[in-house]
């Protein structure tokens, strides 16, 4: 048995997990491990954050830490080694391999393997794709300048040359197409970087992500020039400096990023509409109270976001054809025979959108405890891809902030969402008198695809026609 065979077997690799969803690649939150620690087969090493969750990952396999690939903070492509793991130990270091120096894999470099780790389970199909082979330059006839260039490779005197005469500069090719992976490719793209620029670090002359963003900081620093001296006028540069030093630059990443690119599509996508109401919402105030000193809801919450989820769904019931879908590709309008209704969540990562599931079909009780779970949920960074993915419509609870209403941007995929204002006492007419009176202001967005205007109009006016008399959740649900 070789040596390279020999560690083949004993160093055993895990690659960054497929997470589903259609995600590409995820950050290293957080290392439960460090070298030289021993792990067992479905232990947590460590926390990644996707586009849409924190997920923690397990290793499929019993030994000791050899090697943590990244850092904390780094953003890994799906298939990538964040870690091996030494399965034996016992046996001493470990052997070179044969003809050829030991040294650590760059962290872009492919090596084929048997199968890709995936979240669950860690057993997709072995792949058949390989790495398609580098073309070779074609070899030209002999020129005084190739022959020269040929002769400086081999190590000798081009022909007909002094032995002591300078060795004229080698140029690579103008049209070498620099190596880099498709994911560093875009990398590049993306911040402006022209790869046949950068120096490459990886083996065989492949451009990392690190040889990227050093080039990206070069590109950005500050370049020192001898300022034009102009009486009475203040420096130019040292106002850039001071304004520099008073900027925080955060990267786009994770949760900001994917709202970001979801909130683009979606308002470049669908044709948004948004209706308002302002509604007398007193007497669904007087009911939260009930509701809290009820014997039946003890130890649930009770808020009046629960009852506004409430008429919103007992508004869909009523008006079936506003929970559907657009399918651009089939051409299709998908009517849903359930809701699942989403709830935008403040979260320390960003802005995320976890769903109910199924709940149409859920009671005042049910719905409730759904509620709690989702938000306590999303606010510990533990909301699930599964979680955020399939709704219908949302709700976004504005008031929270202080705020009248707003006019909603679409969750990609949906029909609606329906924005839910600060309730304040306001000077209302009540049975012919001026009296102050619990109001609020609701604002529905929908796609005007799916959505005309009178249906809109019915969805919205039903919502606030319950929570300005919830008497209607009887009636009508």
């Amino acid at each position: 048995m070789t040596a390279r065979t020999a560690n083949d077997q004993r160093f055993r690799e895990f690659k960054m997990p497929d997470v589903g969803e259609g995600l590409t690649e995820a950050e290293i939150l957080k290392w439960y491990v460090a070298e030289g620690d021993t792990v067992a087969d479905g232990q947590v090493v460590c926390e990644v954050e996707t586009a849409k969750a924190a997920v923690e990952l397990p290793i499929p396999f019993d030994g000791v830490v050899h090697e943590l690939r990244f850092p904390e903070g780094t953003t890994v492509d799906v298939g990538q080694v964040i870690i091996s793991v030494d399965t034996d130990p016992g046996a001493g270091p470990a052997a070179p391999e044969q003809g050829a120096e030991t040294a650590a894999p760059s962290p872009d470099e492919e090596e084929p393997q048997g199968r890709q780790a995936v979240l669950v389970g860690y057993g997709a199909a072995p792949s058949s794709t390989k790495r398609r082979a580098r073309k070779q330059p074609v070899q030209q006839a002999a020129s005084p300048v190739a022959a020269a260039v040929q002769a400086e490779l081999n190590g000798r005197p081009a022909p007909g040359a002094p032995a002591d005469a300078a060795p004229a500069p080698i140029q690579a090719p103008a049209a070498a197409r620099p190596l880099a992976k498709p994911p560093v490719r875009k990398l590049a793209k993306d911040l402006g970087v022209d790869l046949a620029s950068v120096t490459p670090s990886g083996a065989d002359g492949v451009v990392t992500r690190e040889d990227v963003h050093a080039a990206a900081s070069a590109a950005t620093a500050p370049v020192a020039e001898e300022p034009v001296a102009v009486a009475g006028a203040p420096a130019a540069g040292a106002d850039l400096a001071g304004l520099a030093a008073r900027e925080t630059r955060i990267p786009i990443k994770g949760v900001r990023k994917a709202t970001a690119q979801a909130m683009v599509a979606s308002a470049f996508t669908a044709p948004h509409v948004t209706e308002f109401v302002t509604v007398d919402v007193t007497r669904t105030m007087k009911l939260v109270q009930k509701l809290k000193d009820d014997p039946d809801m003890a130890g649930l919450r009770v808020n009046p976001l629960l009852l506004v989820a409430k008429a919103f769904l007992v508004a869909i019931k009523r008006n079936p054809d506003v929970n559907a879908s657009w399918d651009e590709e089939n051409q299709e309008i998908v009517r849903k025979g359930y809701v699942n209704l989403g709830i935008a969540a403040a979260t320390p990562r960003g802005l995320i959108v976890p769903n109910i599931k199924d709940a149409g079909a859920k009671t005042l009780p049910e719905l409730s405890t759904a509620l709690s779970e989702l938000v306590a949920t999303a606010r510990e960074g533990k909301t699930s891809p599964a979680d955020m993915s399939g709704g219908t419509v949302t709700i976004t609870n504005v008031g929270v902030f202080g705020v009248d209403t707003g006019t909603p941007i679409l969750n990609p995929g949906e029909s609606a969402i329906l924005a839910f204002g600060a309730v304040k006492l306001q000077p209302w007419v009540h049975k012919g008198k001026v009296k102050p009176r619990h109001v609020t202001t609701l604002a529905l967005s929908f796609d005007h695809r799916l959505v005309d205007g009178e249906l809109g109009s019915k969805v919205l006016a039903d919502t606030a026609a319950v929570l300005e008399n919830p008497q209607r959740l009887i009636t009508w649900g």
